[in-house]
C-alpha cells in the first residue's frame, strides 16, 4: 500500500513548484485533481518542446493526476467546487496573496466548508511582508536572498545557475514536507492547517556556512571567494585539455593529500597551480588516474551521459514510465521518494488532458 492512498488533493497550481509538489503526493498514492482554467489550462502545456498534445515539461510534472477545467471567476464556481472541498484532505494553490480570497476560495472560506483541510499556499515571498504582492521567478528569489551573489561570476562575467533552486528546494520540497507534517498533526488533533510556503524563505539553509560566517565575524563572504563557491582549490572546477571539466572536492586533509599525490603536486598548491596541471591532459586521462582513488573527484557529465550512468540505472531512477495520448513512452521524472512509496515501474501513467475527468469529478 502506498502511504497516501485514500488522501485527496485539489491542485490549483501551475508551472513548476506546486505541480512538482502534488506530483510527489500523487506518486505516493494520493488522488490529485488538477484544476485548470478552460481556455488553455496550465501555461506549461504550451511550452516547447512538445511531446504529443502538450509540452513535455507539463507531461513530466503532471503524471498520474486527474484533470478538471473550471473558470474560477464564474459566479457558481465555489458552489460547484464545494463537494470536492468537503472531501479533500489537501489544497495546493500558487496564486499571489489575496487572489484565492477574491475568488471565494481563501483559507477562511474553505475552512468553513472543511475544517480538516490542509491548505497550502506557495508563493515567492509569502503571504505577508512588503514584497508579498510582487511578481518574481526563481532568478529573482535567489537574487533577493543573497544566494546569487555568492556564486563565482561577477558583473563582467555573470553566471545564470543551471537549476531552479527556489522553485524546487524553496517551494516544492518544503510544501510536501509541511503538508505531511500537517496531516500527521491532524491525526492527533483533528484540525487542518494553513501553510504559508515562501520560496525565498526556503533558500537560506543553502547558505548556512556564509550565514554563520557573516553573523559570527561580521565579514560577509564575497562572490566566488567562499570555500564552496570558488575560493578554495579543494572545491573547484578545473578545465581539462579537451574542454571538459574536472569537479574536484577533496575538502578533508586525507582527500587533499591523495588528490595532490595523483596530480603530482605539493599540498600547498593554489588554484592556479592545480588549473595548470589539470589543463595538460584530457578528461579521460584524469578519469583513469582518479579511478579507484578516494579523493572526491569526477569528470563533469552531460545530462545525456548521466542518464546512461550505471550507478543511476542500477538504482532504478529511470524505470518508471510516462505515456502520452498516442501511447508513446518516456522515463518518468525521477523523484526523491523511497522506491517502496511509489507505484510499480511497469505501470505507465499519463498527464491528464485538459478537463479529462470532468464527468467523474462533476463539481
Amino acid at each position: 500500500m502506498k502511504p497516501l492512498e485514500g488522501y485527496r488533493v485539489l491542485d490549483f497550481s501551475t508551472l513548476l513548484p506546486g505541480p512538482l509538489a502534488t506530483l510527489m503526493l500523487a506518486e505516493a498514492g494520493a488522488e490529485v485533481l488538477k484544476i485548470e482554467r478552460p481556455d488553455g489550462g496550465d501555461d506549461l502545456r504550451r511550452y516547447q518542446p512538445r511531446w504529443g498534445r502538450d509540452g513535455v515539461g507539463f507531461a513530466l510534472l503532471n503524471r498520474g493526476k486527474q484533470g478538471l477545467a473550471l473558470d474560477l471567476k464564474k459566479p457558481d464556481a465555489v458552489a460547484r467546487l464545494t463537494p470536492l472541498l468537503e472531501q479533500a484532505d489537501v489544497l495546493v494553490e500558487q496564486f499571489r496573496p489575496g487572489v484565492m480570497d477574491r475568488l471565494g476560495l481563501g483559507y477562511e472560506a474553505v475552512k468553513a466548508i472543511n475544517p480538516r483541510l490542509v491548505y497550502c499556499s506557495i508563493t515567492g515571498y509569502g503571504q505577508s511582508g512588503p514584497k508579498s504582492g510582487s511578481a518574481g521567478h526563481d532568478l529573482n528569489y535567489i537574487a533577493d536572498t543573497g544566494l546569487l551573489a555568492l556564486g563565482p561570476g561577477g558583473a563582467d562575467d555573470p553566471v545564470v545557475p543551471p537549476g531552479l533552486m527556489a522553485d524546487i528546494a524553496g517551494g516544492s520540497y518544503p510544501a510536501v514536507m509541511n503538508i505531511l507534517l500537517a496531516l500527521l498533526r491532524r491525526e492527533k488533533t483533528g484540525e487542518g492547517a494553513r501553510l504559508d510556503i515562501a520560496m525565498c524563505d526556503g533558500l537560506f539553509p543553502f547558505m548556512f556556512w556564509a550565514y554563520g560566517e557573516g553573523l559570527a565575524t561580521g565579514a560577509w563572504p564575497e562572490g566566488g571567494a567562499g570555500p564552496f563557491t570558488g575560493g578554495s582549490p579543494r572545491y573547484q572546477l578545473y578545465p581539462t585539455a579537451d574542454g571538459r571539466l574536472l569537479a574536484a572536492a577533496p575538502l578533508e586533509d586525507r582527500f587533499w593529500a591523495t588528490f595532490c599525490a595523483v596530480i603530482g603536486a605539493p599540498e600547498d598548491i593554489d588554484i592556479a597551480g592545480v588549473r595548470a596541471i589539470v589543463a595538460r591532459h584530457p578528461a579521460e586521462h584524469w578519469r583513469a588516474r582518479f579511478e579507484g582513488r578516494d579523493c572526491c573527484c569526477s569528470i563533469v557529465a552531460t545530462l545525456a551521459e548521466a542518464l546512461q550512468d550505471p550507478q543511476f540505472r542500477d538504482r532504478g531512477l529511470f524505470d518508471h514510465r510516462l505515456e502520452n495520448e498516442a501511447g508513446e513512452g518516456l522515463p518518468a521524472l525521477p523523484l526523491p521518494l523511497a522506491a517502496e512509496f511509489r507505484g510499480h515501474p511497469d505501470e505507465p501513467l499519463a498527464a491528464p488532458a485538459l478537463g479529462r475527468d470532468q464527468e467523474e469529478s462533476n463539481p
